[in-house]
């Protein structure tokens, strides 16, 4: 069985790496990923790679037995009628996604539909999800209720011992709180011409001035903001964007800041803290791109709006944290019953079938 792999056009990251991970335990097949020349440095020396968007990357689409992606494979290329493509996706949605979106380039999601029509399997992490993947995607096709395979690590026996390993390797000493701040991309900062340049919207100087060397701020971008160049080149901001594997973080981060990114579905399965910087909730929900869920009644954390609220919120977490115990709760019960550290052998179960 060849099998090829796209994550986040041309990382070696997500769902997609889980599976490929354990199809390579099992042997027998051959493994070809889509790489990014960006990301080049984060594929493992052992790993078959091919140019995102190349002649040979193409080739590699079209003699696959199964494509395995995490985002739309936006490319020209003829799928033969007994591949498999599995589409992971990646995350649950909260902000609003595909035809359901309030703004996009022109051609954008047409050009993207003609890579829907060739999905075969589609997953979803949750029930609440299920409904609003098949409207935004106008998609008709088989779609399993799995959980997502990258999140089977957080449940993992030895996640402990990770969370230790990740820590070292990160040099963030016992005692110190890692907080792990994951803001979602603006629409308008990636695809407008003339468009706003990217800012965290975070006075680092404050964060770290006033929680002291107890704290220690990990960064975790977008993948559509890949290369941008921050204004916010802080000794006291570690970005870990490029790291393969987020769950690693999850573990390794006592808290959690997001706005409207899936990470907090993801992060809720770890139990620990979280808090919800959405300095611009107004646009972003009514302008910009909406929700599907009227999350910020029912949000599993405070939401702040500045700098000074948000160090506050991490300053008393504890307080924080129990002030939020019966919301954070139902938040679980509702988007992580399926997450069980079992998603991957449900995902390769399907695989196995074929096309």
């Amino acid at each position: 069985m060849k099998v090829v792999y796209n994550s986040f056009e041309g990382q070696y990251a997500d769902s997609p790496r889980v599976i490929h991970r354990e199809l390579l335990e099992e042997g027998g097949h051959e493994h070809v990923w889509l790489a990014d020349p960006l990301h080049a440095a984060t594929f493992p020396d052992d790993v078959d790679v091919v140019e995102y968007r190349s002649p040979e990357c193409v080739a590699a689409l079209e003699a696959a037995d199964v494509l395995v992606a995490n985002t739309h494979t936006d490319l020209e290329w003829d799928k033969r009628p007994d591949t498999l493509y599995l589409q992971t996706w990646h995350g649950t949605p909260l902000k609003r996604i595909h035809w359901d979106v309030m703004w996009a380039p022109e051609g954008r999601l047409e050009r993207l539909s003609r890579d829907v029509a060739r999905w075969d399997v589609m997953l979803s992490p949750n029930a609440a999800s299920t409904p609003f993947l098949r409207q935004a995607f106008r998609y008709e096709g088989e779609l399993l209720e799995t959980g997502l395979p990258r999140n089977d690590l957080l449940l993992a026996a030895d996640h402990d011992a990770v969370r230790a390993r990740v820590r070292a390797e990160l040099g963030i000493p016992d005692g110190v709180r890692a907080v792990l701040y994951t803001p979602t991309w603006r629409d308008d900062v990636v695809f407008s011409e003339g468009g706003r340049e990217f800012s965290l919207h975070l006075d680092v100087d404050a964060f770290t001035e006033q929680l002291g060397e107890e704290h220690c701020l990990l960064l975790r971008l977008h993948y559509m903001l890949a290369g941008r160049v921050l204004e916010e080149q802080h000794p006291a901001v570690r970005d870990l964007s490029a790291l393969p594997d987020v769950a690693e973080l999850y573990l390794a981060a006592d808290a959690m800041i997001t706005d409207y990114s899936s990470t907090m579905f993801d992060f809720a399965i770890t139990g620990k803290p979280m808090l919800f910087y959405a300095y611009d909730l107004e646009d972003y929900a009514g302008r910009l791109r909406g929700f599907y869920f009227d999350l910020f009644t029912e949000q599993p954390g405070p939401l702040v709006r500045s700098t000074p609220e948000l160090i506050e919120a991490v300053r008393d977490l504890d307080a924080t944290a129990e002030a939020y115990r019966e919301r954070y709760d139902a938040f679980r019960a509702r988007f992580t019953g399926l997450e069980d550290g079992r998603a991957t052998e449900r995902v390769l179960a399907r695989i196995r079938q074929g096309a």
